[in-house]
């Protein structure tokens, strides 16, 4: 069923412990991703199937798999603590037929060392959520772990009330994260160095033979992170705990739990129920991409250089290069959303003065950017937005406008759908939660029926939470 291939059961043992996912009463399938698991090199007929059904519930382990939970730290809202996989366990590293490697992980799958007194499990409600988020951000473009399948497990998890349980399955093209680094970098007698040879191996092997490999590594980390979290923020994304266990070395968004879309625009803007001082909102997200490059280059910095004046200097190097390539990328993507193919200096505030109106007139991020796409629903705007408008066509022309189309998206998973979605679906009705999953996937296509879902209400003072 699978080409599974365990390379990072070949690190110490110090990196992951051993483990069996614990078996569930009665799985059901609920959610599957076909078009995904061909694209894996993995048969749907076979993975969606008894047999398949087995495996992603975790009753059962196919032929190649080695069930183990990761471990790692974060730096949780700024502080330190001894994390690892608690609910989650990755069963293998799927070669897919163009010989790439993809961590198949199920997340729910029951208690390990690391669950800290937790049950293991997740409720089918944030498991829906993720997939429905990751599945989005990977259809806009954004990098992103991704979902196959979501499997009910027949048996009730218990949070502030019974609800339904439920496991995902999330591939990834790993799990490496900052906090992995910091886990081992904090071990007295840890091997940095095995860690950073084989995540070199998997996601840069250019520079396996480099003479300055951890710096160019950090470097590399750096980049992309601070493209992924520019385009964060140019869709209005608020990722809702940064912590340094939730930033990957593959540049990948991963964990989908108190994320949310803006509705109103307001760069404070907080979704987590968790985040009580705003440490993670959205216009401190940027920021927080450096705090958490720190943290790497803190675990890196015995292998950046010997004198420890020279590895600070390299550090904070590669911290600026995390900080030009996010103001870089974002700008570009803005200009790109206002209809700049290339924004000059010279038309950049208009960045910021888009911005402003929409603060001031108190405007969805989304809808507004279909305003000046469309050019429609004008007996709604102000006269200063009406001004930037016929400003902003003057200068773009129909060259701008074919990029509008193209880089706005005319659906996101706005949080009164995926909420209605969600809530819908738990109450056994799937239909609307499985028309929307069709509308995410070509999130450019403008077609009526994304159209007709712009009169969605954004929910005022709107709450999420992890979902453990």
């Amino acid at each position: 069923m699978f080409n599974f291939d365990n390379s990072y059961e070949r690190l110490p043992g110090a990196f992951f412990r051993k483990v069996d996912p614990t078996p569930v009463a009665q799985p059901s399938f609920f959610i599957t991703n076909p078009s995904f698991a061909e694209a894996l090199g993995l048969d749907p007929d076979e993975l969606f199937s008894n047999e398949g059904l087995n495996v992603l519930s975790g009753n059962k382990m196919p032929e190649g798999a080695s069930s183990i939970a990761m471990a790692y730290m974060g730096h949780q809202f700024g502080y330190p603590a001894i994390l690892g996989d608690g609910r989650a366990i990755l069963i293998g590293e799927q070669i897919t037929p163009n010989g790439e490697r993809r961590d198949i992980q199920l997340k729910g799958a029951g208690r390990t060392d690391f669950s800290r007194g937790g049950d293991g499990r997740a409720c089918l409600g944030p498991m829906i959520r993720e997939y429905i988020m990751s599945e989005a951000m990977y259809a806009l473009g954004v990098p992103t772990t991704r979902a196959l399948a979501v499997v009910k497990t027949g048996q009730p998890v218990y949070r502030s009330q019974e609800e339904e349980g439920a496991v995902l399955t999330r591939v990834a093209s790993s799990h490496l994260r900052v906090g992995t680094f910091e886990w081992i970098a904090n071990m007295e007698g840890g091997d940095v160095e095995a860690l950073l040879d084989y995540a070199i191996r998997r996601h840069d092997p250019d520079l396996a033979d480099s003479p300055d490999r951890a710096y160019n590594f950090l470097c590399r980390v750096a980049e992309r992170q601070g493209n992924l979290i520019a385009q964060w923020m140019a869709l209005g994304f608020v990722h809702g705990v940064m912590n340094t266990d939730n930033m990957t070395i593959s540049g990948e968004t991963i964990d989908y739990g108190p994320c949310a879309f803006l509705d109103v625009f307001d760069p404070k803007t907080v979704f987590s129920s968790i985040d009580h001082f705003g440490r993670y909102r959205f216009e401190n997200q940027g920021q927080i991409g450096i705090f958490n490059l720190d943290k790497l280059g803190d675990a890196l910095f015995n292998l950046l250089d010997k004198d420890p004046a020279r590895a600070d200097e390299k550090k904070k190097s590669a911290l600026n290069h995390y900080a030009r390539t996010f103001e870089t990328a974002y700008v570009k993507k803005m200009g790109e959303k206002l209809g700049f193919k290339n924004i000059s200096k010279e038309d950049e505030p208009m960045i910021r003065e888009f911005l402003s109106i929409l603060y001031d007139d108190t405007l969805d991020y989304t809808e507004a950017f279909l305003r000046i796409t469309y050019g429609d629903q004008k007996e709604k705007w102000s006269p200063a937005f009406r001004g930037f408008y016929e400003k902003l066509a003057e200068k773009t022309g129909e060259e701008g406008q074919a990029l509008r189309l193209k880089t706005n998206p005319a659906i996101i998973p706005k949080n009164y759908l995926v909420e209605r979605a969600i809530q819908e679906a738990e109450e056994g009705d799937s239909n609307f939660l499985f028309q929307f999953l069709d509308l995410l996937k070509n999130p450019f296509a403008h077609s009526e029926a994304q159209k007709a879902l712009r009169t969605a209400p954004g929910i005022p003072h709107y709450k999420t939470f992890c979902g453990t």
